[in-house]
């Protein structure tokens, strides 16, 4: 059975990392936030971040971008379809079209797993434009007008901090070879998405009932995920990492989360830890027996498709021999991606 660790227990499981004087990363101060993520992913493989960057009125201005998107009738947002196959990552999804599912890729399986009550949420995805696979799917212009670029300004933001904090202060922390450039190596494409997600206001004895969910345990498939969220609340997180029991990452003023995912994992033999998070539905109002609707900004990071990936040096020895056979990012995550849809 899964449980909630009480309040009192919450405030310290989850660090928090402030990337203020990673500067350009050749800083002992540096080398130092490194060390702390790489800590935080062994033990947690969730922290929240501080001060890297993002400037905080370009990310409320997404959250009101998003707000106006998903208060659009549905005819007008399925102008902007998500398409049938699941690794097409783009465009619009409504209420009940993904399920996510843990590590499950047989079809007869998957088929009973969408059987049972679907995410309780839309989406809009969002890739880089110049991508040549798969190009995004916007609404038309004059229907949302500034919304393509806004989202993607927000989308080239994100992915700033990526190259010149985050995957350096990885580099940094695992003491990889040539400094703080090596992961950056395997990620020139921008292989990435930012996701919109609105969770829709529904009565809280449908929750209760089990007949609506917000998302189910699950981890993410990629090297890591940024997460911006609203007020509301509802992440919760997995620990101690295994247990069964669950905290709530509370959202907390001027700061992103951040998850490594199946793929990072994997591709440190398992040194990292990717670990379970789902959405649950917040308290009621107290008043009409509601749950708020819920808003959040995922910005999932992929390693460049085409890359073949074998083990991280350092994360393998005699002693620790590789556990995974080489695999590129592109076969790997689109496999992910088909089981949810």
């Amino acid at each position: 059975m899964w449980s909630i660790v009480p309040d009192s227990l919450q405030t310290t499981a989850i660090p928090i990392i402030d990337f203020a004087s990673f500067w350009d990363g050749t800083s002992p101060e540096a080398t130092g936030i490194g060390k702390q993520l790489v800590k935080a992913c062994r033990e947690v493989g969730f922290a929240y971040f501080r001060n890297t960057g993002i400037p905080q009125a370009e990310v409320d201005s997404m959250f009101e971008w998003s707000r106006k998107l998903f208060s659009l009738p549905i005819e007008t947002k399925l102008l902007a379809p998500h398409p049938e196959e699941g690794w097409k990552h783009r465009g619009y999804s409504g209420v009940g079209r993904e399920q996510v599912s843990q590590m499950v890729f047989d079809p007869m399986q998957l088929a009973g797993i969408r059987k049972q009550t679907p995410d309780f949420k839309e989406s809009f995805d969002i890739g880089r434009n110049d991508c040549p696979r798969i190009s995004n799917v916007w609404l038309p212009e004059e229907v949302l007008p500034g919304f393509k670029d806004a989202a993607s300004t927000f989308f080239d933001t994100c992915r700033r901090f990526e190259i010149e904090k985050l995957l350096p202060a990885l580099s940094l922390g695992l003491e990889l070879p040539g400094g703080s450039e090596f992961v950056g190596q395997y990620h020139q494409e921008a292989e990435n998405q930012l996701r919109l997600l609105h969770y829709p206001v529904a009565p809280a004895e449908v929750f209760a009932r089990g007949e609506k969910g917000r998302i189910g345990a699950h981890t993410d498939y990629a090297l890591g995920t940024i997460l911006f969220q609203d007020d509301v609340g509802g992440l919760e997180v997995e620990s101690p990492r295994g247990s069964g029991n669950f905290i709530a990452a509370s959202p907390i003023p001027d700061t992103v989360v951040f998850n490594i995912g199946d793929f990072l994992m994997r591709w440190s033999n398992d040194t990292l830890k990717s670990t379970l998070h789902r959405v649950c539905a917040p308290p009621n109002d107290g008043k009409l027996g509601m749950v708020k609707e819920r808003f959040s900004i995922p910005y999932f990071m992929s390693p460049d498709r085409d890359l073949l990936i074998d083990c991280l040096p350092g994360c393998w020895d005699e002693d620790r021999p590789k556990k995974y056979e080489p695999v590129t990012a592109g076969e790997y995550i689109d496999m992910r991606l088909d089981a949810t849809y």
